[in-house]
């Protein structure tokens, strides 16, 4: 073999180096690999800060009392989310049946309802007779009172409900208590929904506007007061409230536990200055048996701990007291987590 011209001696020097090059080399990457694999392992040991737990509220339309009332809870919840690791969110919904439904479908954490609805659901009645009795529905407090609120174009000349067949009117949304409790009145009356020449399905947000547009006459609606539901078509259209009296809601409250007799007071709307008799419900904050104890303990933690701050955040909510809202209106057992906090409290 011919020896380049530089001599053995030059490439066996070349060689020596490049071979400490490649060691020097491979030492660094090794060096760097197990930096890498020691950093892994470290991070694989070190505590894992607790994720957040969600919540989700059903509610109703979100001009609704539902609505506001979902969102001051979650806005209640949020405020200490630090400490608890809750994080809290409103849905609106197409009211109480769905949310009572959706409750069951372990698809809701915790909805409101009516508390007539949430006696069906209880003892498997009614709209929810085919479903079957709920035996895992848990209620966690009552609200304010829904008085069941008609509501007449000024035009159409109504005074009393019965007016209204032949009438274009407004029966609620399906899946919402107030559509249910249309249908309960109905039955007693001995009508049905072709009795009005019109009987429309819109959500809570739609009828104001749909009247004092002349699409129809008039609409029911099971809400707590004041509503801004109430108040847009009172003071836009002139809209006057309907009394609520006569032998089929005599029938309807003897027959069911869960409604009263109650009035609207005068005043309280634009151009409608005399009280208005009618029945009514409460609004029911229900949840399912499957949801944690912890997490609705801490929902009514952050309620009743910041109840000042909680009635302010709507003037349905302004009258609210404890001792009223752990019994009235609660069919089905009270949620573990909530017996907890109100035996702390000394309230049970």
């Amino acid at each position: 073999m011919e020896i380049p011209e530089q001599g053995i001696g030059f490439w066996v020097v070349f060689l020596v180096n490049k071979e400490k090059e490649a060691m020097k080399n491979s030492m660094k990457f090794t060096g760097v690999l197990s930096a890498i694999v020691a950093a892994g392992m470290l991070a694989a040991s070190a505590p894992v800060a607790a994720a957040d737990r969600f919540v989700t509220i059903g509610t109703g339309g979100v001009t609704g009392v539902y609505y506001a009332a979902g969102g001051a809870i979650c806005r209640l919840v949020n405020k200490d989310r630090k400490t608890h690791g809750i994080r809290c969110s409103v849905e609106s919904t197409g009211g109480s049946v769905y949310n009572i439904n959706t409750i069951r479908a372990g698809e809701l954490d915790l909805g409101v309802a009516q508390s007539d609805w949430q006696y069906h659901a209880w003892n498997g009645t009614s709209t929810f007779k085919d479903a079957g009795k709920m035996t895992d529905l848990r209620s966690v407090f009552s609200l304010h009172p829904e008085p069941f609120t008609v509501l007449a174009r000024k035009e159409a000349n109504i005074k009393s409900f019965a007016d209204f067949k032949g009438k274009r009117f407004n029966i609620g949304n399906p899946g919402s208590g107030t559509q249910a409790s249309m249908m309960e009145l109905l039955d007693a009356m001995g009508w049905k929904k072709s009795d009005f020449s019109l009987a429309a399905e819109l959500k809570a947000d739609e009828h104001g506007a749909a009247l004092c547009d002349n699409k129809i006459d008039g609409f029911f609606y099971g809400v707590g007061h004041p509503s801004a539901n109430i108040q847009d078509p009172t003071t836009t259209c002139g809209a006057k409230l309907v009394p609520m009296t006569g032998p089929a809601i005599d029938k309807l409250v003897a027959a069911n536990p869960s409604f009263a007799k109650v009035s609207i007071p005068g005043g309280l709307y634009a151009g409608n200055p005399d009280p208005t008799p009618t029945y009514g419900v409460l609004a029911t904050f229900v949840s399912s048996a499957k949801v944690s104890p912890d997490l609705v303990y801490q929902v009514v933690k952050a309620v009743f701990e910041n109840f000042e701050d909680f009635k302010k955040l709507h003037p349905a909510l302004a009258h609210l007291t404890p001792k009223d809202m752990i019994k009235n209106g609660l069919s089905a057992p009270l949620h573990d987590g909530a017996v907890k906090y109100y035996k702390e409290k000394g309230w049970m």
